[in-house]
């Protein structure tokens, strides 16, 4: 692959991620009830079934599986393992809701420079794993010459990083 730099595709930001689903109806009750993603209006011309929600700046496809008996639904919670991560105000808030909602979790600590980053891990319906997280603690510093920021785009970091020896990318 030809070496690019900056946003050659020039992209502005994540539209939707697009999930497979056992059951259309019951993800999109998690998503709604659990995330407070908002079902919105979807294309009539698909031939599929299927439900959009859109929440948080970004939207949800959901798919429903003409084999769901043939997903493999994931049942140990693993941080390792794919996921989307939200941000959130209150960790406590979260953490008292799953219990709540009796929605099993793993709870994980990242800390770096002296700064904690608290994780709670659960699963979709599906098997597929959500991360809530209060990251935008965390600041995120390009390994290239850059502006380095928190992952709040509200908190940047107005400051120069400049690495001693400038990083390249190979294929």
């Amino acid at each position: 692959m030809k070496e690019n730099t900056g946003n050659p595709l020039q992209i502005k930001s994540l539209n939707h991620i697009s999930l497979l689903c056992r059951s259309v109806e019951e993800s999109m009750s998690f998503y709604h009830n659990v995330l407070g993603f908002l079902p919105i209006r979807r294309p009539g011309s698909f031939d599929f079934d299927g439900a959009w929600l859109f929440g948080h700046g970004i939207g949800i496809h959901l798919l429903q599986s003409p084999e769901p008996d043939k997903l493999v639904k994931k049942s140990e919670i693993n941080p390792k393992d794919n996921h989307i991560s939200f941000q959130c105000e209150s960790m406590e808030a979260v953490e008292r809701k799953l219990k709540e909602m009796e929605i099993e979790y793993v709870r994980a600590v990242v800390e770096e420079g002296g700064i904690q980053v608290d994780q709670l891990f659960f699963h979709d319906p599906d098997g597929f794993m959500i991360e809530i997280c209060n990251c935008d603690s965390l600041p995120v510093i390009p390994l290239a010459g850059e502006i380095a920021r928190s992952c709040s785009r509200v908190n940047n970091i107005r400051q120069l990083v400049q690495p001693s020896h400038p990083t390249q990318i190979h294929p």
